[in-house]
């Protein structure tokens, strides 16, 4: 097969480099993904269309401050005597987190109703950098990250905007909200610092957001009242030269008048890290649900300007994240109301997070870690978080009850009738069909698929945001077997090995995992010929907290077999595609549609070989006969391995209830149409034996074995 040296066309950026240069670096970056993303939107064609991101170029920087827009005089949101002051009367915010990119955009207005049912007056969120910078100078703001449509129907909705615009948001989401081609650029980055390269593109990038939001802001007519520095930056580090940069970088686009603040957790230690000081920047704290809060809130006046350091806990944690192979995180809904109550009573103020959970969709998860990098534990696609509006928005439960009760003695406004819950339906059984392996779909592969390279090269390196890569090699044949050692692979990786001379299926070897790396024992294979080695590595989020950050993806080390190093690697792209990318078809998929086709509308290979470890391709549908049939339902893969999985083009994430404790995946009603609903699987171990889902109506998180109870990181 025809392959490209990496050293022509997967050169990383180089950090001193000027934007245009850096972007021409870029672009020969993209040209290396080009074919692969146009064979793998055939994939989508093939089963459930083509899948190609719809991005916008990047604004010109010639005007770094822009003029801010008007102030409307008789709006102004302050802080003094240590107090919230809104129009000139003391406030109390009474807030909760919902993150708009966690749900989909046909269902903002449900939930934000939910939460001001429940008695919030104030909406917290994040703005997550790498969904709207996917690519170098290639913004998005549409659909999911349509944040200014969000930020307006909370205006609509008189509902205030606590708006936390990073550049990292932690928030168990990939790398922390920061976009992957970071990991790209040499000489490495220092993130989270002062360090200029790193400066220069979170400039760039507030040069897009800040004058967008801008308009919004309280005393310009919108709903936002604070806008957030960092993100519990003294849980990290110390450079107050950073951010001292951020704070005067986001008052030349948002004005003096706005509340900037940080938040930190409540101890002196971080609280001394994470904070500006002065007059100019709120600092506001965060703390264990059930800890005593006052204590925490008189720490925090002293790192407040005298007469400005109202009590707000802006992360009141009402649940907490899972990770697989956890039992689900819960917490006890009267112990959590109880707690706040003790906040509010005082005329304290507090943050849920979260309010609304909502769902990590496509392969936006992210994932921590302990002691050192390998005790890796990614998040769950349901971000749940056992909150009082559950991931469906469901609030007949016993936690939305206990704290609008609590809620509803603060409030000085009548609270809003509570919702029902949404109607949720189960559309039964949906028998599936294998469609292809996915070793057969590189057998039409072009010349620009593929990377070749010495050494093994990570996920960034190629190009790639996420998804899956297929490294491949060849080794000598042996008489007694052969050791397989990756040192260091993220995040998981299958070993396969087949004869380069015959045309049998791979054979599945084991799986080198991050978490329990150890050397694998290569079957016994006779060949005449070399043996090819296959290791499908899968990327399943990049650590979003902590010192081990910088979490690049791929085989990051040598590959050893029998303790020397295999050499004269081809790497394989398969991305796959993500949330909020939007369909394309053009001339160049019309010239290979005919190939991918015959491969994919193979269809005798389900009447052959059974179930099988090798990683496959499962498409099955269900019919929804009217309107008011669509509703929202949950894909049950109890029975199944592991893999992705798409209905109607959409990414609703990734499953593994062989781990647990998730056992269904979330299906909203606005991914659903009347007619045909696709359903498209990637298994990338054991499929159910009988190729069947079910669509059920509730949630599942019984599944795998629930190793360890979930404790605060």
């Amino acid at each position: 097969m025809p392959v490209r040296t990496a050293t022509s066309n997967a050169l990383p950026l180089h950090r001193a480099a000027p934007a245009a240069s850096r972007a021409a670096a870029m672009a020969r970056k993209r040209g290396l993904r080009a074919t692969t993303v146009v064979f793998f939107g055939l994939l989508s064609l093939a089963a459930f269309g083509a899948f190609v991101p719809a991005l916008a170029p990047l604004p010109s920087l010639s005007s770094p401050h822009p003029s801010l827009p008007r102030k409307s005089s008789s709006r102004k949101f302050e802080i003094d005597s240590d107090k919230f002051w809104k129009d000139g009367s003391p406030f109390q915010i009474i807030g909760g987190d919902v993150h708009y990119f966690r749900v989909l955009p046909e269902y903002w207005e449900d939930r934000l109703l939910r939460a001001k049912a429940l008695g919030l007056n104030t909406i917290q969120t994040y703005v997550p950098w790498n969904l709207h910078e996917p690519k170098p100078g290639e913004t998005v703001f549409e659909g999911i990250a349509d944040i200014i449509s969000f930020l307006n129907l909370c205006k609509k909705l008189d509902l205030l905007v606590m708006l936390r615009v990073g550049p990292y948001i932690c928030a168990e989401w990939d790398f922390g909200g920061f976009p992957y081609w970071l990991l790209a650029i040499k000489p490495a980055l220092t993130l989270r610092s002062s360090d200029p390269a790193f400066v220069k593109l979170v400039e760039q990038w507030w040069s897009i957001l800040l004058p967008k939001v801008s308009s919004l802001l309280y005393a310009n007519g919108g709903p936002i009242i604070m806008v957030q520095i960092e993100n519990e930056y003294g849980s990290y580090g110390d450079d107050k030269t950073y951010l001292r940069h951020l704070v005067k970088l986001a008052r030349g686009y948002l004005g003096n008048e706005v509340i900037l603040y940080t938040t930190d957790g409540g101890s002196k230690e971080t609280l001394q890290k994470g904070t500006v000081g002065g007059e100019d920047v709120f600092s506001a704290v965060d703390f264990d649900t059930g800890a005593e809060a006052w204590p925490i809130f008189n720490l925090q006046k002293q790192f407040n300007a005298p007469g400005k350091s109202p009590p707000l806990a802006a992360e009141f944690y009402t649940g907490w994240l899972t990770h697989w192979g956890e039992k689900l995180a819960q917490t006890d809904a009267e112990f959590t109301a109880a707690a706040l109550e003790k906040i509010l009573s005082r005329n304290g103020s507090a943050v849920l997070y979260m309010a609304h959970g909502g769902t990590n969709f496509g392969f936006y998860n992210g994932a921590n870690t302990g002691g050192s990098e390998s005790e890796y534990k990614p998040d769950l696609t349901s971000y749940d978080y056992d909150a009082p509006i559950k991931e469906s928005g469901d609030v007949d439960n016993p936690k939305y009850k206990a704290i609008r009760k609590v809620v509803e003695q603060y409030s000085i406004v009548p609270l809003p009738s509570v919702p029902y819950n949404n109607a949720k339906t189960s559309y039964g059984r949906i028998q599936l069909q294998r469609t292809s392996f996915l070793f057969d779909l590189l057998n039409v592969l072009g010349p620009h698929d593929v990377v070749e390279s010495e050494s093994p090269l990570s996920m960034e390196l190629v190009g790639q945001m996420f998804g899956f890569l297929l490294y491949a090699t060849k080794f000598a044949s042996t008489d007694d077997g052969s050791m397989l050692t990756i040192p260091k692979v993220h995040d998981r990786g299958q070993v396969f090995v087949s004869c380069a001379s015959r045309k049998d299926r791979p054979l599945y070897a084991g799986a080198i995992e991050r978490w329990s790396n150890k050397p694998l024992h290569l079957p016994v294979t006779k060949c005449a010929s070399r043996i090819n080695l296959y290791v499908l590595v899968e990327n399943m989020g990049r650590v979003n907290y902590g010192s081990y950050m910088f979490d690049m993806k791929g085989i990051l080390s040598s590959v050893y077999l029998n303790g020397r190093v295999l050499l004269g690697w081809k790497m394989f792209s398969i991305p796959l595609h993500n949330l909020n990318e939007a369909t394309t078809i053009n001339s160049v998929v019309q010239v290979r549609h005919s190939g991918i086709m015959r491969v994919l509308s193979n269809r005798s290979i389900n009447k052959s070989d059974g179930v099988t470890r090798e990683p496959a391709f499962y498409a099955g549908s269900f019919h929804v006969n009217e309107v008011a049939q669509i509703k929202d339902t949950f894909i049950s893969f109890q029975g199944w391995g592991k893999g992705v999985a798409y209905v109607n083009d959409f990414n609703i994430g990734r499953f593994w209830p062989s781990f647990g404790p998730q056992c269904n995946l979330y299906v909203p009603a606005p991914v659903l149409r009347v007619g045909v609903n696709s359903l498209v699987v990637l298994e990338l171990e054991s499929p159910k034996p009988d190729l069947a889902l079910h669509s059920v109506d509730e949630p599942d998180f019984s599944c795998g074995k629930s190793k360890s109870s979930v404790h605060h990181l």
